[in-house]
């Protein structure tokens, strides 16, 4: 099959407008990925004709949506190769999932003294909820170095570990580098220590093929705006006999069996971990966004993603006076890069007034930036909808970034 960048480029009504007189050229769906017409029109219908609260109402529009809103569970064990549906949790995102997987199994399961065995490349979001464990109850973080090409090393990994380990949560891909982590060989070595594994999909989701099953991940997490579909909702993926033996991480709503004053029992997961009325119209989103991105195929995406990594680091690099950070031999749709006497927040300013947009700044990754001896860079990211126009564009804005500040 033919990648026809230019016809996936019309599904996306944002990508039409001009930028202080320029063509958009969005070079950053790492942060959130652009919505093709097939989720605005999803959400957009659900919300004119079908919407209700689910679960509990026997009238029409309250069946119809609760049918529309559980129909997304499967479809995400499906995507993302899980075994039964029952493992799909509906979150806000993955951040809110990771802060889940804390709370509910962390606080119930870790007592003082255990480890938790991190990586220096991590978003703050696959950091923080760990460091309010440690808080709270006296865990250990343990974190694997990065090499300075952007890379984990296994035998970093295997070093990390020890009778103390626990769980052992990485990313899936780096937001920051674009490095695609050996996921499968790391889970086998946790899994060796007697320790569970933690994927922080957020930035694989949208760019390669995920198969929780053959990774064996014990929970993973992602985010549906990084997948064409809207923000608030993500889900988190856990193996059932896991969810079970987790209590409620919130309580209220939907997730209960009965409440009386003296007691409260709860429902099976994954309900148990869904209190309260959820982003129901999000969730239909995140379904049309599911079935856009299957239809194009995410070994077709993968493909084209990256040859436009090929491309923009070979554009990127003839440039003097640029440094890419992150050269890993294993990457996804993600450039990092500094300049020579221009700050990143300049680079971005710039840019953007050629009507390129990138993201600039230290991408919610402050430890890995301190470990590169960094601040800030600029980052370009590709989507399905980035052709090699948008690069040409990067690059001779960059030029223009180099005349400016020398």
């Amino acid at each position: 099959m033919t990648y026809d960048v230019e016809t996936y480029r019309k599904d996306f009504p944002a990508l039409a407008q001009e930028i202080h007189g320029h063509p958009l050229a969005y070079l950053d769906t790492a942060a959130s990925a652009l919505k093709p017409r097939a989720v605005i029109d999803a959400m957009s219908r659900f919300l004119e004709r079908d919407y209700a609260n689910i679960h509990r109402g026997v009238h029409e529009l309250s069946q119809r949506s609760t049918d529309m809103y559980e129909a997304v569970r499967p479809m995400i064990r499906d995507f993302i190769s899980a075994g039964r549906e029952e493992e799909i949790v509906f979150t806000h995102g993955a951040t809110d999932a990771a802060n889940l997987v804390a709370q509910a199994w962390g606080r119930t399961f870790l007592k003082t003294g255990d480890e938790i065995v991190i990586t220096a490349l991590e978003h703050h979001a696959n950091i923080v909820p760990w460091q309010l464990l440690r808080e709270q109850i006296g865990i250990v973080l343990r974190v694997v170095p990065v090499t300075p090409e952007g890379e984990v090393r296994i035998e970093d990994v295997k070093a990390a570990l020890s009778d103390r380990t626990r769980l052992v949560a990485f990313a899936h891909v780096s937001n920051v580098l674009g490095t695609i982590l050996p996921a499968k060989e790391i889970a086998a070595l946790a899994h060796d220590a007697g320790a569970l594994v933690f994927v922080d999909g957020a930035q694989s989701i949208s760019h390669l093929p995920v198969d929780v099953r053959d990774i064996d991940a014990d929970f993973f997490v992602f985010s549906g705006h990084k997948i064409y579909g809207p923000t608030g909702i993500g889900a988190l993926y856990a193996k059932q006999k896991i969810l079970e033996s987790m209590p409620p991480y919130q309580g209220g709503g939907d997730m209960i069996a009965s409440v009386t004053f003296e007691k409260t029992t709860f429902k099976d997961p994954p309900f148990r971990f869904e209190a309260g009325t959820p982003p129901i119209a999000e969730v239909v989103g995140l379904g049309a966004a599911l079935r856009y991105v299957s239809e194009i195929g995410m070994d077709n995406i993968a493909a084209h993603e990256d040859e436009i990594l090929r491309y923009a680091t070979e554009a990127l690099s003839g440039i003097e006076g640029v440094r890419i950070v992150g050269t890993a031999k294993n990457k996804s749709g993600i450039v990092s890069f500094i300049m020579e006497h221009a700050h990143p927040h300049d680079i971005g300013t710039v840019l953007d007034r050629s009507g390129v947009a990138i993201r600039a700044g230290h991408h919610c990754a402050q430890p890995l930036m301190e470990h590169l001896g960094l601040t800030a860079t600029a980052r370009a990211s590709f989507g399905l909808y980035t052709n090699k126009a948008d690069i040409d564009a990067l690059a001779a804005a960059v030029r223009k970034v180099r005349e400016i500040f020398g």
